[in-house]
Parts: structure tokens; C-alpha cells; sequence
């Protein structure tokens, strides 16, 4: 049994879908998009600590203890050993913290858009999955109606031989075409299997689960020949690049912050031992503007400077190669759609007139079977050629959605 046999064999775990119900469970389903649901919630759990202060510091020790122990016990201002107990806190600035707060924060669009541009993609690669598979079913449906037609033509031209009213040779190579039939399905059929593969992996189903697809498919009328700057500038690989650069630019911003003072407070109490005991309150304040310590931060504002630059560049090269592919894809998919609809209105009708003549010309005793044979392989040859143009365009179509981000 084939494995397209074993595979039909299974209608209770068949699913009918449409295009649009596969991007709906792609949707759903696809593992690689709750990836960014996930860095999400660690952007949110990273943004509520961002405002955060560094822990209180607790200090407990002696202090000024004589090396002869048996002074302790006097009184007086000659014995000031004391236990003592310190506080420390840091007081961040409050600048710092915003910025630190905004350069999280500013990771979500980041994120938000590489997801769309992901799930872009995924449905990219189930419309052409899709409608490989229904121009292949397509495919089936020719080959099994000029299959029909061929063998009722190989049972007339038998019922003429035993007349001299056909050749053997005839015959024989009728019965040949037939026989190539079977491998032209066997390779269909592979075909189908394939895509079948590759759209349930997508909805993330078992790859062997039968499949039902919708198979009325259309060209859309993309009739334009220039594609807009806002059609390119809005995609998501594009708009997460231009995030990106403002969270470099919100880093920088947290980082040129560090030229900012941060606060403290310490508080201290002596238990002392020969005298009154006592305490001290001191406030302190860093200095980041000393050189031997600005060059940390200001180095590094420097190197985003140039980082931004690059992305910058990046971003334009993007837009550029984006704009060059999606007026390609848009051109050749005209030109496929000329040639779709000139085999549909043109070609193909006149084959079958060929085919027809052929054919009555064949009842009449008038025509040869050769010539019927040929009529008939020219017929299934262009009308296969037809539904080839058909599926390249409709690669061209994904292509060109693909470049220009259809939703």
C-alpha cells in the first residue's frame, strides 16, 4: 500500500481547512511564536525591578579597643572602645532609574515586531506549501479525466484493428502514455505528500495527519508596477530594526546618565565602654565626573554613537534590497499572469479544437489515430504546463506578499 494510501486511509483525523484556517492555527500553535509571548513577559518582569535601589548595608564591629584589655574597664575620655553599628544606603538618582526603566521598555516594540515578522514568514512558507499542493490536486484531476478519455480511445482503435481499420503501432504506443500516466501521478503524488508534511509540521499537527484544502484559489490583482515606500517601510523586519535603534539610542541615553551623582546616607551608633555612647549621621555623594571614571561611560556612549550609525546604514540597505525584490516579485508576477490567462483564453481552446477536429475526424474514418494520439499528448501537455504557470504565479504572489508584509 502507498504511503498516499495509508495516509487517506485515516478520515477520522482529517481536517478541512482554508488558507485563512491555517494561519489561524499557525497562529495558535507554532511553538516559535509564544518564544516572543515568553521575552515579553521577562521584558515586563525585568521593567518592574528596573526602579529598584542597591540593598541597605549593615556594618558591626569594634572600634578603637586598647591592646591591653585591662584598660576596658576604666572611665573616663581615655577608654573610648565601643561597639559599634553602622546603616548604609545608597539613594540612586532619580534620572537614572527613568532611564534605565525607558531602555527596558523600549526592547518591546523590538520584540512585538520581530514576531510579526516571524509569523510573516511562517505563513509564507504555508501559502506556498498550499497552493503547491492545490495545483497539484489540480494536476490529478487532469490526469484522471485524460486518463478516462485515453483508455476509451486505446478500446476504439482495438475494436478498429481487428477491422485494418487502425495500427498496432498505434495502440501500443497509446498504451505507453498510459502507462506514463501512472508515474506523472506517482510524482503528483509525492508532491502532495510533501506539502502535507510541510502544513501539518506548520499547524503543528502529526506530519502523515490527513489534509482537506479549499482548492478554489485565485490570483489577486496586483496590477501596480511600483511598490510604495510606505508598503516597504512598514514591515516588521524593518520597523525592528528602527526600534531597535531608539532602544540603542534609550541605552545610550542610561548610559550618558552615569555622569550623574548618586546620594546616601550612613548611620552609626557607639555602645561605648568608658564614655557616653554616641552616633553619627553622614550623607554622601558619588563623583562620576572624576576622569579615572568618566572614561567608562563616556567610551561607551561613543561606541553606541557609531553602533546606531551602523544600524542606521543596515536599515537603509534593507529598505533598498526590499524595495528591489518586492518590484521584481510584482513585475513577474504580471508577466506570469499574462501568461496564465493567454494559455487559459488562448492556447488552450486552441488544443482542444485540434483535439475535437482530431477526434471527429476519427468517428469519421477521416483522421489517424496517430494524429488523435498526438492531439490528445498535446492537450494534456499544455493544460499541465497551464497549471505549472499557475503555480509559479502563485509563488510570485507569496514572494511579492511575503516582501511587502500581507496581512
Amino acid at each position: 500500500v502507498s504511503l498516499y494510501a495509508r495516509v487517506a486511509a485515516q478520515p477520522t483525523d482529517t481536517l478541512r481547512v482554508t488558507i485563512e484556517d491555517v494561519f489561524a492555527r499557525i497562529d495558535s500553535t507554532f511553538p516559535k511564536l509564544s518564544v516572543y509571548s515568553s521575552t515579553s513577559n521577562a521584558l515586563n518582569a525585568r521593567a518592574a525591578g528596573a526602579r529598584s535601589w542597591m540593598p541597605p548595608t549593615i556594618s558591626l564591629g569594634i572600634d578603637r579597643f586598647p591592646y591591653q584589655p585591662s584598660r576596658l574597664g576604666e572611665m573616663g575620655p581615655d577608654n573610648q572602645a565601643g561597639i559599634m553599628i553602622s546603616a548604609t544606603q545608597m539613594i540612586p538618582n532619580p534620572a537614572k532609574l527613568d532611564a534605565k526603566q525607558a531602555a527596558i521598555e523600549s526592547r518591546y516594540n523590538v520584540n512585538s515586531s520581530n514576531s510579526a515578522w516571524t509569523r510573516n514568514e511562517l505563513h509564507a512558507d504555508a501559502k506556498i506549501y498550499y497552493y503547491r499542493r492545490c495545483v497539484a490536486e489540480k494536476k490529478l484531476a487532469v490526469i484522471a479525466v485524460n486518463r478516462s478519455a485515453l483508455q476509451l480511445l486505446i478500446v476504439s482503435a482495438q475494436e478498429r484493428y481487428k477491422y485494418n481499420q487502425s495500427e498496432l503501432a498505434g495502440i501500443y504506443r497509446a498504451q505507453a502514455r498510459l502507462a506514463s500516466l501512472g508515474n506523472m501521478e506517482i510524482m503528483i503524488r509525492a508532491e502532495i505528500a510533501e506539502c502535507t508534511i510541510g502544513l501539518n509540521t506548520l499547524m503543528n499537527r502529526s506530519p502523515l495527519a490527513p489534509l482537506v484544502l479549499d482548492t478554489l484559489i485565485t490570483l489577486k490583482n496586483y496590477s501596480y508596477f511600483a511598490v510604495s515606500d510606505t508598503a516597504i517601510s512598514g514591515r516588521s523586519d524593518i520597523a525592528a530594526m528602527n526600534y531597535s535603534i531608539q532602544s540603542m539610542r534609550a541605552e545610550q541615553n542610561s548610559m550618558a546618565l552615569e555622569r550623574k551623582p548618586d546620594f546616601g546616607i550612613a548611620v552609626t551608633h557607639s555602645q561605648m565602654f568608658g564614655m557616653q555612647n554616641q552616633y553619627s549621621i553622614m550623607g554622601m555623594m558619588t563623583i562620576p565626573i572624576a576622569p579615572w571614571s568618566s572614561r567608562m561611560y563616556t567610551s561607551q556612549v561613543r561606541a553606541m554613537n557609531y553602533e546606531i550609525d551602523a544600524m542606521q546604514k543596515e536599515t537603509e540597505t534593507m529598505q533598498l534590497m526590499a524595495r528591489q525584490m518586492a518590484t521584481e516579485k510584482l513585475i513577474m508576477l504580471n508577466y506570469q499572469k499574462q501568461l496564465f490567462q493567454n494559455y487559459r483564453d488562448s492556447v488552450m481552446p486552441a488544443f482542444r479544437a485540434s483535439y475535437d477536429a482530431s477526434l471527429l475526424a476519427y468517428r469519421q474514418n477521416t483522421g489517424t489515430f496517430f494524429v488523435l494520439l498526438d492531439d490528445w499528448n498535446m492537450l494534456l501537455m499544455t493544460e499541465l504546463q497551464m497549471l505549472e504557470v499557475l503555480n509559479a504565479a502563485l509563488q510570485l504572489q507569496t514572494e511579492y506578499e511575503y516582501e511587502i508584509e500581507v496581512r
